[in-house]
């Protein structure tokens, strides 16, 4: 299946709850609304036609210095891909600086677990409802996320 008719899948299946459909280098992102990223998870992964049941990757983005503040400074993205039909796609979310949390979907893959962690240990994001968001990386009194634009640049 093409990534463009999944996107198209997503947008009919959540009306109104996608944000923005893009394509670059032959990667398709869909831009959700973050309330509702265990929902198109869970259909992603539970529709026998897409089976998207490899979570490959999960990261974050911090948009601070980028040009167009739209309030929302991080995006969580997340790489899915169907090993069975050998399709991907990729999910965003945004979510804002003061309250930078969405949930977890490491009851969806287990992959998510470690990888939820990472992000929250480098970038500050919290995943509501992880069974063990703590550090992953850095000792547990590591002060600050070194992934965030502010975070100083000099040796310790």
């Amino acid at each position: 299946m093409d990534p463009l008719q999944i996107a198209k899948m997503v947008e009919e299946k959540f009306a109104g709850q996608v944000l923005d459909t893009t394509t670059y280098a032959g990667q398709v992102s869909i831009m959700v609304k973050k309330d509702l990223i265990r929902d198109i998870c869970l259909y992603l992964k539970d529709d026998p036609s897409l089976k998207m049941d490899h979570l490959a990757d999960l990261t974050a983005v911090d948009y601070s210095t980028y040009p167009g503040d739209t309030g929302l400074r991080f995006e969580v993205v997340y790489n899915l891909i169907s090993i069975e039909y050998r399709h991907r796609i990729r999910l965003k979310v945004r979510v804002p600086e003061e309250d930078p949390r969405v949930d977890t979907v490491s009851s969806i893959w287990q992959t998510a677990n470690w990888h939820e962690r990472e992000t929250f240990d480098l970038m500050g994001i919290k995943f509501d409802g992880h069974p063990d968001l703590r550090r992953i990386l850095l000792p547990e009194d590591w002060e600050g996320h070194p992934l965030r634009k502010e975070y100083p640049l000099k040796g310790y």
